[in-house]
């Protein structure tokens, strides 16, 4: 992990709700962004951020999403996504996360992310699969 890795540091990011990003159990008429593609788009901007920040053989896993999905954004409208770290707890980074639609504010919350080793994490998950 670089020193870079600081809180204050921000990235935005703009999404534009396609059709897989929707709900579609209310029909046509009210395809709009889905909360589970909220998060999505959440933890990528998150990790796109860190990973700037990561030195050769890490990047970051998601450990904790807490965010409120206020306002239903429809089909095609675009949407941006800021990310700000607000704490690093030495491999354990917390962001704030805030996201517009051209109208309105959608969601605000925070994401926890993890930085690691993918190597380890490689031989963690091989002998956990072995194991079960």
């Amino acid at each position: 992990m670089k020193q870079t890795l600081l809180p204050g540091i921000t990235r935005t990011e703009t999404i534009t709700v396609d059709r897989p990003r929707t709900i579609d159990f209310m029909g046509e008429d009210l395809r709009i962004y889905a909360t589970p593609e909220v998060l999505r788009d959440i933890e990528f901007t998150c990790r796109n951020l860190l990973f700037e920040h990561c030195d050769p053989g890490e990047d970051s896993v998601g450990v904790r999403a807490e965010f409120d999905h206020s306002a239903a954004t429809p089909l095609g409208m675009q949407v941006t996504v800021t990310v700000t770290v607000a704490k690093v707890e030495g491999r354990r980074v917390v962001l704030d996360v805030v996201a517009h639609d051209a109208v309105e504010e959608i969601a605000r919350g925070r994401h926890t992310r993890f930085i690691v080793d993918i190597a380890k994490a490689k031989q963690r998950a091989a002998a956990k699969a072995a194991a079960g």
